[in-house]
């Protein structure tokens, strides 16, 4: 291991937890066996959503190329909210965003791909230029275009091609991201289905990660608040792009209409049971808690897979103040996990769903009081150690959470 790696490893509080065996944070010998043969690395599975996993999805390239990320597609604000309208499909922003973080940037090429993938057209230009400079990059004359080496130039000038022949008059492109452009031409291509233009796109970048959506239906995040309000619509849910919510969420659901949002039961596909079922240890992230996490345990079937999964379950909460989370504590977070992971008609209990609650009690600012004992009887143990460096202060820092996470495996 490198002196960097080291350094994390050492700042890490040396502490032992007894479950089945004794484990050491952080287990030197097993985070080095890691990143010697990261393409042996853990099925580490994620459910998460939008940017708060970014920089730890970066680092986990070193340590294994086998991790899962399962993400929600129900982000209705950005760009990802002018293509939902358009085609009636599922978000594609975020699953983009994760495979390039996946990407090896070793591989030739590869840089450039990013380069283009992450550009977005500009949100203050008329629409006459932003159509030239689409134009542009479909007949391959566009710098970032000419870049990208072949065959890759040639998928991608393709890929755009059939999108400027499908995209409505009335499509926007201020501030749309070419990525995701690029992706929803494939979705479309391949007659509405994500996963094939997913798996071509992560062999081509040779992503070392499995990313998926938790479901591949155009549908609706629905919130009913405390104070007999509904809030439809991911984007009005995250204190983000409006002002955040004044009351308790109450209950969340997902719905196929917005303007008639009724709660509908939806199930994952047996891939996705088999994705949960085959991991090495699940992690609920920090991110909107909501909107990124539950969402994701939100349909039929994730509960059980869950449940039926014996390896270590894990919740870190978000250190500060999380918008979706009014007036909850970290212990009722936990609750609420709990809560929609038991729904699926089956025998669970609590720990099946969440084992571990990682904390940094002494740097970390969370909200309300733990209720260490409630949990503990619960079956759910709280590991507490340090989080947060001074680097990323409030915020939890990848470099000090993913040796506890690698160790736990």
């Amino acid at each position: 291991m490198n002196e960097k790696d080291n350094n994390i490893e050492s700042s890490q509080c040396d502490m032992r937890l007894t479950v089945q065996r004794k484990i050491a944070i952080p287990d030197k010998i097993k985070i080095a066996r890691y990143q010697k043969a990261p393409e042996l690395g853990p099925r580490i599975l994620f459910f998460s959503g939008g940017s708060a996993l970014r920089s730890l999805s970066r680092l986990l390239k070193k340590y294994t190329y086998n991790s899962i990320h399962v993400i929600t597609a129900f982000d209705s604000g950005g760009s990802s909210a002018v293509l939902r309208r358009a085609f009636k499909m599922l978000a594609i922003g975020d699953l983009r965003a994760r495979l390039m973080d996946l990407a090896d940037q070793s591989i030739l090429g590869n840089p450039e791909i990013y380069d283009l993938f992450v550009y977005r057209f500009s949100k203050d230009a008329d629409s006459a230029t932003l159509a030239r400079e689409f134009h542009d990059m479909v007949q391959g004359e566009h710098p970032l275009v000419q870049k990208v080496h072949h065959p890759m130039r040639r998928i991608i000038r393709n890929h755009l091609f059939w999108f400027q022949q499908r995209m409505p008059a009335f499509f926007d492109l201020r501030g749309a991201s070419v990525g995701n452009l690029i992706l929803t031409a494939g979705y479309l291509e391949n007659r509405s289905h994500p996963d094939p233009v997913i798996y071509i796109f992560s062999r081509l970048i040779q992503a070392k990660g499995t990313v998926r959506p938790i479901i591949n239906r155009y549908l609706h995040l629905v919130a009913e608040l405390l104070d007999g309000s509904t809030v439809v619509g991911q984007h009005m849910i995250t204190g983000k792009e409006v002002a955040p919510l004044q009351s308790k969420i109450k209950k969340i659901y997902l719905a196929a209409d917005a303007d008639h949002p009724e709660e509908i039961s939806v199930s994952i596909r047996d891939k996705m049971r088999k994705l949960i079922s085959d991991s090495e240890l699940i992690c609920y992230p920090m991110g909107s808690f909501y909107s990124s996490i539950v969402a994701n345990i939100l349909p039929r079937g994730v509960g059980a897979a869950i449940a039926s999964n014996s390896v270590p379950k894990i919740y870190v909460p978000n250190t500060g103040y999380d918008p979706e989370c009014v007036d909850m504590s970290v212990t009722e977070q936990v609750h609420k996990l709990v809560e929609y992971g038991c729904r699926d008609g089956v025998e669970i209990a609590p720990s099946d769903i969440v084992k571990f609650v990682v904390v940094d009690g002494q740097n970390g600012s969370y909200q309300g009081k733990m209720d260490k004992a409630g949990l503990k009887q619960m079956g759910i143990e709280v590991i507490d150690c340090r989080l947060i460096s001074e680097r990323t202060a409030p915020l939890i820092d990848e470099e000090l959470l993913l040796p506890v996470l690698l160790s736990l495996t």
